[in-house]
């Protein structure tokens, strides 16, 4: 483990957030190195097994910011048209709608209508099929609403065409960052973190979406529901879980990684693209996180903003004070973020799950707080 001294309350902040069943990981990327690595309690069902420094977890929607950083990478090849209608590189995909608006979460399908049979969630032909064909929910462009699960076949599947290879594969090599994965590897099963059960956070209370989810039929049930097998008790314990491609929601990481990935993003803000590890030149970066969806949530039905595949911060996840951070939120309380005017990113892997449907994980704020008082 790795504090350096002058983020050491960062450190304290993370040792305070311990407690309850299972354990975490905290990393923090400034200046252009790792200046806080660090890890705390264990990570099997019984609480023998500890954390190490190779643990991994499943960060549930962190995933989308990678396959965002993906995209964007494809747009600086010039192997990807933000503004290109998906058909052309989707032949047969029957809405018209852009690349863009499918990162921005403004395609209008955020879900399937019909039931998904059996299987569908693990089959990535049924659910690219099943959405090449539906129907939008709503005009693409003209607003927005969180694809939770299937933002990672729609924009997986033009990556997959772009790229020419499964997508799990395409993250691994095209990216470069070691322990980060869409489908955990069998030869890497051994090193997941079990994932403690949720248990509910200070909002508990009811909201607008807990209303919606239990409404048959509408477009937030849906979205969450269907496939119904994302619904099942203890399914991202699973050996079939892990091993899946399910985009928006399986990627495994360290917050190692995760930090990497995003301080590599943060240097393209000094350097240009292939320099010193930078990912991204600064005005694909520029585009690529500008705010781009901003307001009611079609699907949350609260205040939320995105920029192409990045959130940012909401109302409902309040991840970092400066409103130009980007990064990606994940349930239970994943988090993965950049700051490009502060040059600096953070990411928090916990095991034990914090349900928190209207506001941010309550263990993020000591953290992040303790990080911006040391810049």
């Amino acid at each position: 483990m790795w504090c350096d001294p002058a983020f050491a309350p960062v450190a304290d902040a993370f040792r305070q957030t311990g407690g309850g069943e299972g354990g975490a990981a905290l990393a923090v990327h400034a200046g252009g190195r790792m200046v806080v690595d660090l890890w705390q309690g264990t990570a099997d069902p019984d609480g023998v097994r500890p954390w190490e420094r190779d643990t991994v977890v499943n960060v549930f929607s962190v995933s989308k910011g990678v396959l965002a950083t993906l995209a964007h990478l494809y747009v600086q090849r010039g192997l990807l048209d933000l503004d290109a209608p998906v058909a052309r590189y989707w032949p047969g995909f029957a809405t018209a709608t852009t690349i863009a608006d499918l990162l921005a979460h403004r395609s209008g399908l955020p879900a399937v209508r019909r039931e998904l049979p059996p299987g569908s969630l693990f089959d990535w032909d049924a659910m690219t099929a099943a959405l090449a064909a539906e129907s939008p929910w709503w005009t693409p462009g003209e607003r927005h609403g969180y694809h939770a699960v299937t933002f990672g076949w729609l924009v997986g599947e033009v990556l997959r065409r772009v790229g020419g290879r499964r997508l799990r594969d395409l993250v691994r090599d095209e990216l470069g960052v070691p322990d980060l994965w869409i489908g955990l590897p069998a030869s890497e099963a051994g090193r997941a973190a079990y994932l403690a059960p949720p248990e509910a956070g200070p909002d508990a209370t009811p909201s607008p979406l807990t209303g919606a989810m239990s409404e048959p039929g509408s477009v937030t049930m849906t979205a969450f529901c269907n496939p119904a097998e994302q619904l099942t008790p203890g399914l991202a314990n699973t050996a079939r879980w892990r091993a899946a491609e399910i985009p928006a929601s399986n990627g495994h990481a360290t917050a190692r990684a995760l930090a990497t990935l995003y301080g590599r993003l943060v240097s393209c803000r000094r350097r240009a693209a292939g320099r010193a590890g930078a990912l991204l030149g600064p005005d694909v970066l520029g585009r690529a996180v500008a705010p781009r969806s901003e307001g009611r949530d079609e699907v949350l039905l609260a205040q939320t903003r995105f920029a192409l595949g990045y959130m940012l911060p909401c109302e409902i996840r309040p991840f970092a004070p400066n409103p130009c951070a980007f990064g990606h939120s994940g349930s239970g309380g994943a988090l993965a973020f950049a700051d490009p005017d502060a040059g600096v990113a953070l990411a928090y892997t916990p095991s034990r799950l914090v349900v928190s449907a209207a506001g941010p994980d309550p263990r993020w704020k000591p953290m992040v707080a303790a990080l911006y008082a040391c810049l």
